[in-house]
């Protein structure tokens, strides 16, 4: 209250409120702060019906006396410490809904006692899993279909079907700031700006590299980024019209899936529908390390299929690593990680259903177990030590026909292994009996398409068909990453993060209204032409076309009139040429204009002349 009467006398009144001291500029028998201020306006010649709306608000606050009166006056001067709950801003991010599977369970039961476990057991798994809170990341406009984060755990990668990848900073983020700091475009080299771009179909960053990402697109090459989107390397593409793969320098046809060396930071794999596996070196390339070529034994597919998945594991009781790949003929396929690749080392002919994609492959850390995800709806999990049979099968519904990159993936502890499903939740299911231990719902009515359990940071990233990328955690058992980002106080926002206030919206066109695309003076483009262009002055939408040019005929046909009145040069075709070259030609008698050739030599022009029989027999003679 003290603010709306004047700072100047605020601190006077109330101390001498207390004292009674006689120096006051009010009386001295006012011995209440209100009384105080009420006589103080009236000495001020004050508006007496405002001062007594004052004293009759100040009077709400009597029964605290001077405390109440003192939360209204400034504590200090200058800038004030903006200090965040940190607690209370983690605990806002608490997922309402973890488990639903236990309130179907608890749904079922009518006794308390059984109640009272089922509460006891999500409370214990929910320190057992970090998907008690959830960070959501909104930068896509379509399905994600992968997710990467470096070996540190700060650099986010995500990939999706608007065809561009988006780089997340995890460090510098913030609760009010969460959005990508760089949009890459991984077809920005292309030859034209109106060739087609293609949807992401996976970015792995390297086990032991931070400093790179491969992104597989669904092309023929490959790419090799910097962690800062810069474009490394695009690997060669092989020759389509070699029928003998063995002889290609690369991919002939869609590149599906890869997966990096375990140890090796500069070798990689990939998978293509063009019937073969193909290892990579970082520095080369112009052509692959080796070709694998699998014969596929489906009748009628003449030895070739598609390669839909694939995964380098890591070396088992101190052995090599291996590769195992998935085909579209159902068979699952394996190979020594350092050779030879001539002949697989196992092979199972119907490990899945025929002309299903199986989008989803990983081997377990210790080397030992595989699982897969078909396109059949199941879940199979595979012994590498006996490479026949799977040892546990579940149902589970597919969502490979719509998204083939839907994966599947242990957990770093191997106690888990991970999914989505087509109904948006998260499946954490059991390796020894592929049961569902936790289902929680993520993206409800929206497919659940890739999964990453990230090691270091314990925080599982989920990307949705809504565009919508997760970072599940829990506060107790995982560390920075999401945390970090909460960790933080929420950053003012800059009058330039919001275009409305910078941008004049007017001359783009309200409803109803005409706008001029062209390059007119009063258009939009013309006043301000560097809107839309990169530094380099190229544009920021390459794929965008160019506006076609406002011609005389945009909007109807003119007529002959018009156009022999308007447009030059429209009357030429009703002229003679040979007509308008003799008008130049001298007369007897004139001097040439353009050349004095043969003016000394032969002023007088000879010419021979034809009559007309010798002139039909000469055109005979050269028929």
């Amino acid at each position: 209250m003290v603010d709306a009467f004047g700072s100047k006398f605020g601190s006077n009144i109330v101390a001498n409120a207390r004292t009674g001291s006689e120096d006051n500029e009010c009386t001295s028998a006012a011995r209440h702060p209100a009384d105080a201020i009420l006589n103080f306006l009236s000495a001020h010649d004050s508006n007496p019906p405002s001062a007594y709306y004052a004293y009759g608000a100040i009077m709400d606050f009597s029964a605290e006396e001077n405390e109440a009166l003192k939360q209204y006056m400034p504590s200090q001067f200058g800038k004030k410490d903006g200090s965040v709950d940190i607690e209370a801003q983690i605990e806002r991010a608490r997922r309402k809904v973890v488990d639903e599977s236990k309130q179907t369970k608890k749904e079922d039961g009518s006794d308390d006692e059984k109640d009272s476990d089922d509460d006891s057991d999500m409370s214990d798994e929910e320190d057992e899993y970090p998907v008690s809170h959830e960070l959501i990341i909104k930068t896509h406009d379509r399905a994600v279909t992968t997710t990467a984060l470096d070996p540190s755990g700060t650099r986010l990668v995500t990939g999706s079907n608007d065809c561009m990848l988006k780089l997340h900073d995890l460090s510098a983020l913030t609760p009010s700031t969460i959005r990508a700091f760089k949009t890459v475009d991984p077809f920005a080299t292309k030859p034209s700006q109106t060739a087609e771009s293609h949807s992401i179909h996976q970015v792995l960053f390297g086990p032991h590299s931070g400093g790179q990402y491969l992104c597989i697109t669904a092309t023929s090459q490959p790419r090799l980024f910097s962690r800062d989107g810069d474009l490394i390397s695009e690997f060669v593409k092989g020759d389509m019209y070699l029928r003998d793969k063995h002889n290609t320098k690369g991919h002939t046809a869609e590149v599906t899936s890869g997966a990096w060396h375990p140890t090796n930071r500069d070798r990689f794999v990939t998978a293509g529908t063009d019937s073969t596996v193909r290892i990579w070196d970082v520095n080369k390339r112009m052509k692959q390390e080796e070709v694998i070529v699998y014969k596929s034994r489906a009748a009628g597919s003449a030895g070739m299929t598609r390669m839909t998945a694939i995964a380098w594991g890591a070396a088992a009781e101190g052995g090599s690593s291996m590769l195992v790949s998935a085909a579209l003929d159902g068979s699952l396929v394996m190979w020594s990680g350092e050779g030879p690749y001539h002949r697989p080392t196992a092979e199972i002919k119907d490990a899945h259903a025929k002309d299903t994609w199986t989008s989803g492959i990983d081997i377990s850390p210790d080397g030992r177990l595989v699982v897969t995800r078909g396109g059949d709806d199941t879940i199979k999990l595979w012994d590498t030590r006996k490479f026949k049979t799977p040892l546990n099968t579940t149902t589970h519904p597919s969502t490979s026909s719509q998204f083939p990159t839907s994966n599947i993936q242990f957990a770093p502890n191997m106690q888990s292994i991970i999914t989505g499903s087509g109904t948006g939740h998260l499946h954490i299911l059991n390796p020894a009996t592929l049961r569902p231990e936790l289902v929680t719902p993520v993206t409800p009515g929206s497919p659940l398409i890739t999964v990453n359990w990230h090691p270091k940071l314990n925080q599982i990233l989920t990307g949705s068909g809504n565009g919508q990328t997760t970072i599940l955690f829990n506060p107790k058992l995982s560390n920075a990453g999401a945390l970090t980002i909460l960790s933080k106080k929420p950053k003012k926002r800059h009058v330039d993060d919001d275009p409305s206030l910078t941008v004049d919206m007017d001359p783009l066109g309200m409803a109803g209204e005409a706008h001029d695309p062209s390059g007119n003076p009063a258009s939009f483009s013309a006043r301000h032409p560097t809107i839309g262009l990169t530094a380099s002055g190229k544009s920021r939408d390459p794929r965008r076309p160019h506006i076609p040019a406002t011609t005389p005929f945009a909007k109807s046909t003119p007529d002959q009139k018009y156009v022999m009145e308007n447009i030059v040069g429209s009357d030429m075709r009703d002229e003679d040429p040979r007509e308008a070259l003799l008008k130049y030609a001298p007369k007897e008698g004139e001097k040439a204009i353009f050349t004095g050739a043969w003016e000394k030599t032969q002023p007088v022009g000879i010419y021979k002349d034809y009559d007309s029989e010798e002139e039909r027999d000469s055109k005979r003679v050269k028929r």
